[in-house]
């Protein structure tokens, strides 16, 4: 090894000198001129600290599939409900009525067409409605002049001349309508019921990323083996960039939201903001049967699949661990390691096991039960006190939904990019610079670009559930 004296080559005077470096009265230990001359003990193998950290694998894993799109935003459609219920706000509260009479009920003006509103008042003369549990006929419907679809008022009467309709406040009410009664000889009616579809759109988000190395820093050796003797440190840091961009590309389809507030960007729908739009949010960690029980309720209120895959954190997925064993001791009815129910994994136990869900079941429902490392990772959504974590986690549909228009089965989630003639921009790479293969540019280093311009679909959101802090809000 060359012993340098400052900038200048090597020189007998340098040997001699390093000679007298030995001298103990310069140096307290022999060890402090070996330091300088002995190659390092080095261990080469990088250590994963925090394990794989990569969050990506969501969407796929809960049966997302992939299709093109060549529109700025992605449309889809969504029947309503078949039975209507009654919905109204009564202008004025109607009390104290009396037995056997009939009842003219004055509503707002915002009851207008089927076709204008959820909440939109449907109900025709005939028509019998249970109101609690008092059956009342609508005798009288009067429309607003100028508009044939505004009701402005109707009558009702109550089939048992014993009863009478029950109190009704100025604020929103909502009843069912049962089916309808005429009198022989009668006519058919004039109104009808048509049949409603809600079209939603998605706008397109465009997620970038860069990283750049230059010639000098492409050609370093480091002491860390990256793999297949690699020891280049950039490989390792655009190793890493690529799995950011593609974690962070994640996450913005499952909590990006539309924007109305900056300027020539429209953001898109992501996951999270599709179920609190419209879908079941669990308010807070399910731990009790009651808890599971509120939640099966209202999975049976929105036709929901019986089959769900359940992404949830370590605070939740204990919990749930403590649920199953204390009704395994006989405190309740959960049935723990369903082996009956795979359908999600082809039907297959040892899948699901591989993939790392364990499953129960409760009220016809099988839940396959996940960890979700995005809401473990402390640099994420991660919290190590289950009081601070917002979302908790969510109960993914693994079932079709039909499509309202064509009648098409499509999967629940949907990952659209943008795609035409052969042009992709699922997931676009690129380099720029003059290095390292790159002639596009006179900068001496070169630039690794990503860019995707994506959107998700979530369909029939209300038979999603989102497990977050709060109280259980249903559609």
């Amino acid at each position: 090894m060359a012993i340098t004296d400052g900038l200048n080559a090597p020189s007998a005077s340098a040997y001699t000198n390093a000679q007298r470096r030995l001298d103990p009265a310069k140096y307290s230990a022999l060890g402090d001129f070996i330091k300088d001359v002995n190659k390092e003990d080095n261990r080469e193998l990088l250590v994963k600290t925090f394990g794989n950290q990569g969050i990506t694998g969501f969407l796929q894993l809960t049966g997302a599939v992939k299709a093109a799109g060549t529109a700025d935003s992605v449309q889809w459609w969504e029947e309503q409900r078949l039975h209507p219920r009654a919905k109204f706000t009564p202008t004025a509260p109607q009390t104290s009525n009396a037995a056997g009479a009939a009842v003219v009920v004055p509503v707002a003006a915002a009851n207008a067409s089927p076709l204008d509103s959820a909440a939109t008042l449907i109900v025709r003369e005939q028509d019998v409605l249970l109101m609690g549990d008092v059956r009342v006929l609508v005798t009288a419907v009067s429309k607003s002049t100028g508009n044939k679809n505004t009701i402005s008022s109707f009558t009702v009467k109550p089939l048992v001349s014993t009863d009478s309709v029950p109190d009704l406040t100025a604020t929103a009410q909502e009843f069912p309508i049962i089916g309808n009664l005429f009198a022989q000889g009668s006519d058919q009616q004039t109104d009808y019921l048509e049949s409603n579809v809600v079209k939603y759109t998605n706008p397109y988000m465009i997620v970038k990323e860069i990283y750049k190395v230059t010639g000098s820093q492409a050609t370093n050796i480091g002491w860390i083996n990256l793999g297949n003797g690699d020891y280049r440190w950039y490989v390792k840091s655009e190793g890493d960039t690529r799995q950011r961009y593609m974690d962070k590309r994640e996450m913005m389809m499952l909590m990006g939201q539309k924007s109305d507030n900056i300027t020539g960007i429209e953001g898109s729908e992501g996951y999270f903001s599709a179920i609190e739009d419209r879908g079941i949010v669990q308010g807070g960690y399910i731990e009790t049967l009651a808890d599971v029980d509120a939640l099966v309720k209202e999975l049976d209120r929105q036709g929901a699949s019986p089959e769900y895959a359940l992404y949830v954190n370590r605070h939740q997925a204990l919990k749930i661990d403590d649920l199953i064993a204390a009704a395994g001791a006989g405190t309740g009815g959960i049935t723990a390691g369903v082996t009956s129910s795979f359908g999600a994994f082809n039907n297959s136990k040892e899948m699901a096991v591989n993939l790392g869900f364990q499953s129960f079941s409760r009220g016809g429902y099988t839940f396959h039960k996940h960890d979700w490392k995005l809401l473990n990772d402390p640099t994420l959504l991660g919290s190590s006190s289950a009081a601070a974590a917002q979302y908790i986690g969510a109960a993914v549909p693994m079932s079709t939904v039909v499509d309202a228009q064509s009648g098409d089965r499509n999967p629940s989630l949907e990952m659209n990019y943008k795609a035409a003639n052969g042009y992709s921009r699922e997931m676009e790479h690129w380099m720029t610079g003059s290095i390292l293969g790159a002639s596009n540019d006179t900068k001496d280093l070169v630039q690794f670009n990503y860019r995707s311009e994506i959107a998700l679909v979530t369909r029939a959101a209300n038979r999603h559930v989102l497990i977050k802090d709060g109280s259980l809000v249903a559609p």
